[in-house]
């Protein structure tokens, strides 16, 4: 989109551009090309098949970056670079400068059909303007592909956008994790594209339930995957027993749940979690045998849990109407997301001393940002599995010693904190 309006600007500047009238003694004449017709038409033509070839060449480093980043990291980890803005940026101002010489074409040292001395100068030394514009966004756009590839800039960037979410973008809760099942006489509504859940807007759903009197269950969460008439999408009932405008409930329905062919990060902060342990879970791997760089996705999964510990988590249920209906929407737990960042991980890392330390250091980092006693079981269910799976793994028992004593201090805590 955004290559395509930079075209529109280059060639509006243009047509403005072309009417202006350089005259002798002016400073617009000063700063006006000075050559002949044919000297501005070279110029275009060179500055038109530069680009080109700089385009062709960005495209080609930008191609060879996501390659070896979806092979090295993570292939879910591509979204965040076609995402990037920096790079949508310089596209656009290499595609703005190719159109704006290629355009200019048709109107320098050309009426008619006919070849002419006059000619839009000023128009003309714009396109030296844009062309050094571009030499700078290339400069640029190297320093920031090399910068952007670094493993630290693509995590810290993944635990940037997860938090956020975890802020802003997760719905607000009012009920426990255990919702009460939808009763045997529920209509279930299916799904008519299979996809994975990217958002739910359960408040477009209120004024419905209210005014058909019924009740209305999200089945899926978000970043759930669904299967098109097989998997439920959603149950509603009524309240009273009576019947209800189901086709038109049911659309309503879908229409407040958006579901993609991939997940996304508006009210996933599962998915960035994720990105993360797929990080590690390469490192952790025979072909690639860096157990650092899974450390470090460990401490970027321990700040997004830090955050997590103090934010409310759960289910929501809005009120619709004072029959009694209601709009539920499940949601993760924070035992959930404890399980996302440590379960993967501690498999294919427990037989790793520092790894089995930094899940610790995790567990234990969150543990002191909460007080709930559910919170707090879940950590200490976590820790369980971590000191059998690390016993079981590790063999030397010097290694072992630091492991137990780490796991040790973390359990009293645990214990004093009950």
């Amino acid at each position: 989109m955004l290559p395509a309006i930079a075209v529109v600007l280059a060639l509006a500047l243009g047509s403005i551009l072309s009417t202006v009238n350089a005259r002798p003694g002016t400073w617009i004449h000063r700063m006006a090309f000075q050559g002949t017709p044919d000297d501005a038409r070279t110029l275009l033509i060179g500055t038109a098949g530069t680009m080109i070839t700089v385009i062709a060449l960005t495209l080609g480093l930008t191609v060879v970056a996501l390659q070896l980043s979806s092979t090295q990291f993570s292939p879910r980890i591509l979204r965040n670079f076609l995402r990037d803005r920096p790079n949508q940026v310089v596209l656009s101002v290499f595609v703005a400068t190719f159109a704006y010489s290629i355009a200019g074409l048709y109107t320098v040292g050309v009426s008619a059909g006919s070849r002419t001395a006059d000619y839009p100068r000023f128009a003309v030394s714009w396109a030296m303007v844009l062309l050094f514009l571009s030499l700078g966004a290339l400069v640029y756009e190297i320093h920031h592909l090399t910068h952007s590839l670094q493993i630290d800039e693509v995590m810290r960037k993944v635990e940037r956008n997860t938090r956020e979410v975890v802020r802003h973008g997760l719905p607000g809760t009012t009920a426990p994790s255990a919702l009460p099942d939808a009763p045997p006489s529920a209509t279930v509504v299916s799904s008519s594209r299979s996809g994975y859940v990217q958002a739910v807007h359960p408040e477009e759903l209120v004024g419905h339930a209210a005014r058909h009197g019924v009740s209305i269950r999200i089945a899926p969460r978000v970043g759930d995957h669904i299967a098109a008439g097989a998997t439920p999408l959603a149950w509603v009932w009524s309240e009273a027993g009576g019947g209800f405008d189901e086709a038109g409930v049911g659309r309503a329905v879908e229409q407040s749940i958006r579901i993609g062919f991939e997940r996304t990060l508006e009210q996933d902060a599962a998915f960035g979690m994720r990105q993360l342990v797929d990080v590690a879970s390469k490192a952790l791997s025979p072909a690639i045998n860096d157990p650092y760089t899974a450390v470090q996705a460990i401490d970027h999964l321990t700040s997004i849990l830090a955050s997590l510990s103090r934010r409310d988590l759960g289910s929501l249920v809005l009120a619709a109407g004072s029959e009694g209906g209601t709009v539920t929407v499940p949601a993760h737990t924070f035992a959930d997301y404890l399980d996302l960042a440590c379960a993967q991980i501690r498999r294919y890392g427990a037989r790793e001393p520092t790894v089995v330390l930094a899940l610790i250091r995790l567990l234990r980092d969150s543990a002191a940002a909460t007080t709930d006693a559910g919170r707090l079981a879940a950590i200490g269910f976590q820790l369980g599995l971590l000191e059998a799976d690390a016993a079981r793994e590790i063999v030397q028992p010097a290694d072992l010693t630091a492991v137990a004593a780490a796991a040790g201090e973390l359990r009293d805590r645990l214990e004093l904190a009950r």
